[in-house]
C-alpha cells in the first residue's frame, strides 16, 4: 500500500532502457513513481508505476504530470529517434519549466558525446566540452540549459556514463549493434579496434548511482558526476562473453565503409557515422567525484551483468554450457 508521505518522482522516458531502470530503482527505494507516456494503456515498464497520459513535447502535459513531484527524471527521446536534433531541446525546456514551477530537482543522464578528442582518454568531471559532432553540440546545449536553470534556482543532477548494456537496454550499441537479440549468441560485431579500451555502464548500476546521489543530503544546486562502469577492450569483452556463453564467438567488424555509403539516405546511419571516433581511441570516465560523494560506485560483477543482459535479450540458450560446467 502506497504511503502518502513517500516522495514522488516523475519519470519521462520510463519505457526506455535508462528511464525504466531508474523508475524501477526508485520504486525499490520506496518512491512513488509517475510515468508520462503518450499511450499509457499499452506502455511497458517496471511494475508499480502510475502511468499518466501526456506528450513530452507539450509543456502543459509535463507540468500537469509533474504536480507534487520532488524529482523529475528526464530521459525523453522522440519515437524511433526521428527528428532527434530538432525535438530534444524543446522537450528538455518543458521539463525545466515544470521543475521551476513546482520546485523539483531534475535528474539527467549525460553522455560521452559532449566531448571531443581533446578530453580523451580519461575524462574527468570538469573536462571542457568541445564536441566535434552535431549530436555532441546539441547535448552540450542541453546541459548548458540545465546549468542555466540551476543558476536560477532549479536544482540539477547530471550523471554521465559510457555506452549502456542491461537486460532491458533497448536501443543501444550493445543490444542493437554488437549482438543480435532473440537468438543464441554465436557472434559479435564490434565497431572499433579490439585493443582499444571503452567504458560500458550496466544500467542497474547506473540507476542505483543516480538514485543514491539524489537521495544524499546536502545536494548542491548543480551537480555533475561520472560513472566509470566497466572499462575493457573489445578483446576483453569478447572473452567475457565467450565465458558466459560457454562457446567461442565469431568476431566481425562493423562495415563502416558500407554504412558511410548508405548514410546520406538514412538518418540513423548518419548518426552512427558521427560517433565512430568514440570507438577508435580509448574513452574512459573518471569517477573521482562520484566516489567521494557515495564512498564507492555501484558495480555488479561483469560476468553477472553480462549473463543477466544476454538472458534479457534472449541471446542465451536455457542451459548454456558455461553454467552446466
Amino acid at each position: 500500500m502506497e504511503q502518502d508521505n513517500a516522495p514522488l518522482a516523475l519519470v519521462i522516458g520510463a519505457t526506455g532502457g535508462i528511464g525504466g531502470a531508474v523508475a524501477e530503482r526508485l520504486v525499490a527505494r520506496g518512491w512513488r513513481v509517475r510515468a508520462l507516456n503518450r499511450s499509457p494503456q499499452t506502455a511497458k515498464g517496471p511494475r508499480g508505476l502510475e502511468w499518466v497520459q501526456g506528450d513530452a513535447m507539450l509543456a502543459a502535459d509535463v507540468r500537469r504530470a509533474a504536480e507534487g513531484a520532488q524529482l523529475i527524471f528526464h530521459g525523453a527521446n522522440p519515437p524511433g529517434y526521428r527528428g532527434w536534433g530538432a525535438l530534444v531541446l524543446p522537450m528538455l525546456r518543458n521539463t525545466i519549466a515544470a521543475a521551476e514551477a513546482i520546485g523539483a530537482r531534475i535528474l539527467f543522464p549525460g553522455t560521452i558525446y559532449n566531448y571531443g578528442p581533446d578530453a580523451f582518454p580519461l575524462i574527468d568531471e570538469d573536462a571542457p566540452q568541445q564536441p566535434t559532432t552535431r549530436k555532441g553540440a546539441i547535448r552540450v546545449q542541453m546541459e548548458a540549459a540545465l546549468a542555466e536553470a540551476a543558476s536560477a534556482g532549479t536544482p540539477v543532477t547530471i550523471v554521465r556514463a559510457g555506452d549502456f548494456f542491461g537486460p532491458k537496454a533497448g536501443n543501444t550499441w550493445f543490444s542493437q549493434g554488437l549482438i543480435k537479440p532473440n537468438e543464441p549468441l554465436s557472434s559479435i560485431t564490434y565497431p572499433g579496434p579490439l585493443a582499444v579500451e571503452h567504458s560500458w555502464a550496466y544500467l542497474p548500476d547506473l540507476a542505483q548511482a543516480m538514485v543514491r546521489l539524489v537521495e544524499q543530503p546536502g545536494a548542491g544546486a548543480f551537480e555533475s558526476y561520472h560513472l566509470a562502469g566497466h572499462r575493457m577492450t573489445g578483446r576483453q569483452l569478447v572473452a567475457e562473453l565467450e565465458q558466459v556463453a560457454g562457446r567461442r564467438l565469431a568476431v566481425k567488424r562493423l562495415p563502416w565503409l558500407a554504412l558511410k555509403a548508405m548514410s546520406p539516405f538514412n538518418e540513423t546511419l548518419r548518426e552512427l557515422m558521427e560517433v565512430r571516433y568514440l570507438w577508435e581511441t580509448p574513452v574512459l570516465l573518471d569517477n573521482t567525484r562520484l566516489r567521494a560523494r557515495l564512498g564507492e560506485e555501484p558495480h555488479t560483477p561483469l560476468a553477472t551483468a553480462l549473463e543477466t543482459t544476454l538472458r534479457g535479450m534472449g541471446a542465451l540458450p536455457q542451459y548454456p554450457a558455461a553454467l552446466a560446467a
